[in-house]
């Protein structure tokens, strides 16, 4: 490999992992301002104007409050659980498309780390790694509300990944490819040859089965029962303080992040929105792809309202509502998809 290539690729690395931690930051400060806009109250309006500056405020605080490890906490596995959980919550989004291909002087740069042929296989992966930062992490605290948490989250995910992986199936049916690029550049543009491009015309059950799945992967309102307050104290990480427990938030709205460009990419068009080809044609190499990006990101923070806009809207379930809800129900309706999908793919040929 190329040097420069290198070098491209570990400049790339850092904006999006800057980018990741800014959006993980500051949608701590939406979430609180989302839920004052819902209550009628104000929300954050002492560090900077309007508030704006509540996330520096709060990560200092992080930073400077006392480190405390319990007595009986496994002590190497209680620091592995939140650094797991924080990289594998980064590493997603190295599969994702953020544009389309930019030209800067000479050169003609790809705004995706990797493009590999099983990108959605390597979400997937990524997905069910995030799970271990969790239970290690609820394990090590030696809690038995910790313990109750992690166990909870682990049979959680375990419980959505099937509904979520079988959504993803009959997706592929469709697009017949693993890649994220390309599965995006099939979505060109909004509107081609008399139907629309977006996959989400295509696969609308689809998109609510992946949508309700992100929810549980995420522990999200409704499906926060791994740190649900009200039973777990804070669940699996009730004992952590300090970064540590910074690293486990900065997890949760990272993953809400990944999940939101996801579900865009894969349903949404991603980078594409209509008349695109006239506008970079106007805009020329550099500037027009770098509109894309900027469609992918609003569509992305639109995802990120909605996940904060049902947390302040719909109440938490029971666990056996959440068990029904996943095995009863978003499975059937899975496999129901794939078989009409199947059946539509064959009797359109």
């Amino acid at each position: 490999m190329e040097l420069s290539l290198v070098i491209e690729k570990f400049i790339l690395v850092a904006i999006i992992f800057g980018i990741s931690l800014v959006v993980a930051m500051y949608s701590t400060y939406a979430e609180r301002k989302v839920a004052a806009f819902f209550q009628d109250r104000v929300g954050p309006n002492r560090a900077g104007p309007l508030g704006i500056l509540q996330p520096l405020a709060d990560g200092a605080k992080m930073f400077m409050k006392e480190e405390i490890i319990p007595t009986r906490a496994s002590g190497l596995l209680f620091i592995v659980g939140p650094s797991l959980a924080i990289l594998t919550a980064c590493i997603g989004t190295a599969v994702i498309p953020w544009g389309q291909q930019i030209v800067i002087g000479s050169n003609l740069i790809d705004l995706q780390v990797t493009d590999i042929n099983v990108g959605v296989l390597y979400l997937f992966g990524v997905v069910s790694l995030g799970v271990y930062g969790v239970m290690i992490g609820g394990w090590a605290s030696n809690n038995k509300y910790s313990l109750l948490g992690a166990i909870r989250a682990a049979s959680q995910n375990i419980s959505y990944e099937i509904a979520m992986g079988l959504s993803i199936i009959a997706l592929l049916m469709i697009t017949g490819t693993l890649s994220l690029r390309e599965i995006t550049e099939q979505q060109h543009g909004f509107w081609a040859h008399g139907y629309f491009t977006w996959n989400f015309f295509k696969q609308p059950v689809g998109f609510i089965l992946f949508m309700v799945c992100a929810f549980a992967e995420t522990n999200r309102t409704p499906f926060d029962l791994p740190e649900c307050e009200t039973e777990l104290v804070g669940g699996y990480h009730t004992e952590y303080s300090s970064m540590k427990l910074g690293f486990y938030l900065f997890a949760e709205y990272i993953n809400m992040f990944v999940s939101s460009a996801v579900m865009a990419t894969l349903y949404f068009g991603g980078y594409n929105y209509p008349y695109m080809d006239a506008v970079n044609n106007a805009l020329g190499g550099t500037w027009g792809p770098l509109f894309g990006v900027g469609v992918l990101f609003l569509k992305i923070v639109l995802f990120i309202f909605f996940f904060m806009w049902v947390r302040w809207t719909i109440p938490r379930f029971r666990y056996d509502q959440l068990m029904d809800l996943g095995w009863k129900i978003l499975i059937p309706l899975a496999i129901a998809n794939i078989v009409l999908t199947g059946l539509v793919s064959t009797f359109l040929k």
